[in-house]
C-alpha cells in the first residue's frame, strides 16, 4: 500500500465518521425520521411550485383578457360621442 492510498483511505474514513456523527447529532436514534423529513420537504416544495404555477396561469389569463379587451380589434364598450358636422347656428351681431 502506497502513502497516497493510505492518505486517501484516511481522509475518506474521517469524512464518513464526521457524517455519521453529524447524522447522530441531528437525528439521534430516529433514523427513519430523516427520510420522513426529506420527503416532507420535497412535498412542501412540490406544493409551493404548484401554487406558483397556478398563480402564473391565473395572472396570464387576467392579463391576456385585459389585452384582448383593450386591443386594436376590440369593439368599444362605452357610448361614443359623435362630433356634430355642422357648426352651431347662433346669431352673430355685426
Amino acid at each position: 500500500m502506497t502513502a497516497q492510498d493510505y492518505d486517501n483511505q484516511l481522509l475518506e474514513s474521517v469524512a464518513v465518521r464526521r457524517r455519521r456523527l453529524r447524522d447522530a447529532l441531528l437525528f439521534g436514534p430516529l433514523r427513519q425520521r430523516r427520510t420522513f423529513d426529506e420527503r416532507l420537504g420535497k412535498l412542501f416544495a412540490g406544493i409551493v411550485i404548484a401554487a406558483v404555477a397556478c398563480a402564473g396561469c391565473v395572472g396570464w389569463s387576467f392579463i391576456s383578457h385585459r389585452v384582448m379587451k383593450e386591443g386594436p380589434y376590440a369593439s368599444p364598450t362605452g357610448p361614443q360621442s359623435v362630433p356634430s358636422a355642422s357648426p352651431s347656428s347662433s346669431p352673430t351681431s355685426r
